[in-house]
């Protein structure tokens, strides 16, 4: 699992960039600046969690005593990247506001990823 999760933080960094750029060069005329401003969190946040990805990846092999949590904190934000950031680039793209309902789902599934994380550290 270790080189599964550098791998997916190592895509999902290639796509927040891709798409960090994409929203500063091509929707800056194309939608409303509250949309926009919407778009960039969740590129913020997509970027932040890659990297997070990353450092599970990096630190699994040392974990190996609690593999199962170290591998169920990393589906958890690869879960949160997908519905959080997710949702929120389909909202500002769309324009279709209920979508944003999805997007706190992504926000637990982090926090989820997260504490999982810290007590496998921890163990």
């Amino acid at each position: 699992m270790m080189r599964l999760f550098m791998m997916l933080g190592s895509i999902n960094m290639f796509l927040a960039v891709a798409l960090g750029a994409f929203g500063a060069h091509m929707l800056k005329t194309k939608i409303s600046a509250d949309m926009l401003a919407v778009y960039q969190t969740g590129v913020q946040y997509h970027m932040i969690h890659a990297v997070g990805l990353i450092a599970i990846g990096l630190a699994a092999d040392r974990l190996t005593q609690n593999q199962s949590l170290v591998n169920a904190s990393g589906w958890a934000i690869v879960i949160g990247i997908i519905l959080f950031s997710g949702s929120l680039y389909v909202m500002s793209l769309s324009g279709i506001k209920v979508l944003g309902a999805i997007t706190p789902f992504g926000g637990v599934a982090f926090l989820t990823g997260w504490v999982l994380f810290a007590i496998a550290a921890m163990k």
